[in-house]
């Protein structure tokens, strides 16, 4: 067992002095371990300098690359696309207050007065948020012109956060389904329409749709639930008065 010994302590027996020995080498062979891992880390290091140094230069080229290409490019782009989409957006707000609707869809997605449409902007601007957005104009364009395939086409390409547009596009998906008599998907799509936001305009609006489609794809229980959440989560809102009809259909269909 070792001893705690005084710093200064001579040794005084053969056996400590041959202690103090053995010590001194193990000592000297912990340095001599850590200068040889030193060397070799060192003999490394300058061996492969110029690998160290070039990935370091190259992960700083992408970042300010990046920086640059965000600050340059990006948005310049995608201000100039915002610019390029505010005639195709005011033809579509026209046309959604019902003034001459079809040409007015039309010329939202075509452009016109030298303008660009919708369609332009989702192909000249692609991967811009305002190319994201030209997708969710054109598909309500389709679905509102009665080109259902082109609507599921640009309303799926478009994507968002937002707490009104991206159950509109889920549930514009599933209108679109309807209309091509595929009730499976578009039932598919009213409850991803009702999970994407939970609010008082599109929430209830959503599961009254999916709750109709279930009843004529004889879900009959799958329909009572949605309309019994209707019923007591969304009473106040516009389509709680239509709730108790379709409720009795559904009961009576059990």
């Amino acid at each position: 067992m070792a001893t705690y010994k005084k710093r200064g302590y001579k040794p005084k027996t053969k056996k400590e002095k041959e202690e103090v020995v053995e010590e001194n080498s193990t000592t000297a062979e912990v340095f001599n371990t850590l200068d040889e891992g030193a060397s070799k880390t060192e003999e490394w290091f300058v061996k492969n300098q110029n690998y160290i140094v070039g990935f370091i230069a190259a992960a700083a080229v992408l970042v300010l690359g990046y920086l640059g290409y965000n600050k340059y490019i990006a948005e310049p782009q995608e201000k100039e696309a915002m610019n390029e989409m505010y005639t195709a957006k005011k033809y579509f707000e026209d046309a959604a207050n019902g003034i001459s609707s079809d040409s007015l869809y039309t010329m939202a997605l075509n452009g016109g007065e030298g303008k660009y449409g919708m369609l332009d902007i989702v192909n000249e601007y692609s991967g811009t948020p305002a190319a994201n957005l030209a997708n969710y104009y054109a598909g309500m364009a389709y679905l509102n012109l009665k080109d259902y395939q082109n609507a599921i086409e640009h309303l799926s390409n478009f994507s968002s956060d937002d707490k009104m547009l991206a159950p509109i596009a889920k549930g514009g998906i599933g209108d679109a389904f309807v209309q091509l008599e595929q009730l499976p998907e578009a039932l598919e799509y009213y409850e991803k329409a009702f999970k994407a936001n939970i609010n008082d305009y599109t929430t209830p609006m959503y599961l009254l749709k999916a709750a109709r489609v279930a009843i004529d794809l004889g879900e009959n229980q799958k329909a009572l639930n949605y309309l019994n959440r209707i019923k007591t989560e969304f009473e106040s809102s516009t389509v709680a008065s239509q709730v108790d009809v379709l409720i009795g259909m559904a009961q009576a269909k059990l």
